[in-house]
């Protein structure tokens, strides 16, 4: 005579609690990609025209960065910020700092910029670095910024920037570059305003125009 068989029943409703953790789970994963592309980006520095702040000049070995596109919602880019906008010659989106604002008048004598005749000191963050006054800079000449920013990469000596091509129209700024998230040797040092502090250290690179 054979023993009592034993079965395995799914009790009432084990699977209506299944799908209702599923459909929560879909929600909440909706509602960061949501946030996710309506305030941030993730991409990689891949020119050397920003170092040393942002460094790398492949997909290979460029700092990964995320950009917060919220802040310019609600107000305008200032000056020193590193903002990221569209390059629209080449379809890339490039990263630079701000020097000068909508309205005012630039010039770069002996290293230091001047707004509208008068000097302008920076950060002791970016005191490391050299800027120079090649392009419509050059031999003391001053640049109206319009309705636009000038703009400019930390190492200046080969940087496609304002001294190239002008200012740069508002409506182009995408976002603020706001934290360098990989390698971790570099998650230290955040790309956000020089108050919050920026490496100098020099690195080599090789050479980049954008």
């Amino acid at each position: 005579m054979s023993g009592p068989v034993s079965r395995w029943r799914v009790r009432p409703g084990f699977f209506r609690v299944v799908l209702r953790y599923l459909e929560h789970g879909f929600a909440v994963f909706g509602v960061l990609v949501f946030v996710y592309e309506m305030g941030f980006r993730v991409g990689t520095v891949t020119s050397g025209s920003m170092g040393p702040t942002l460094r790398g000049t492949s997909v290979r070995n460029g700092d990964v960065v995320v950009t917060e596109k919220v802040s310019y919602r609600f107000r305008r880019p200032r000056r020193w910020e590193v903002v990221e906008f569209l390059d629209e010659e080449v379809g890339v989106r490039v990263m630079k700092r701000v020097v000068g604002l909508p309205g005012e008048r630039v010039a770069l004598r002996d290293g230091t910029f001047l707004i509208d005749g008068t000097p302008v000191p920076r950060p002791p963050s970016l005191e490391a670095l050299a800027y120079y006054a090649y392009g419509n800079l050059m031999n003391g000449a001053t640049v109206a910024c319009g309705n636009g920013y000038f703009v400019v990469g930390d190492d200046s000596r080969d940087s496609e920037d304002s001294r190239f091509e002008g200012p740069l129209p508002a409506d182009r700024i995408l976002g603020r570059p706001w934290l360098v998230v990989w390698p971790p040797g570099h998650r230290r040092n955040p790309v956000i305003h020089p108050r919050r502090g920026i490496d100098p250290c020099p690195v080599d690179t090789p050479r980049s125009s954008r």
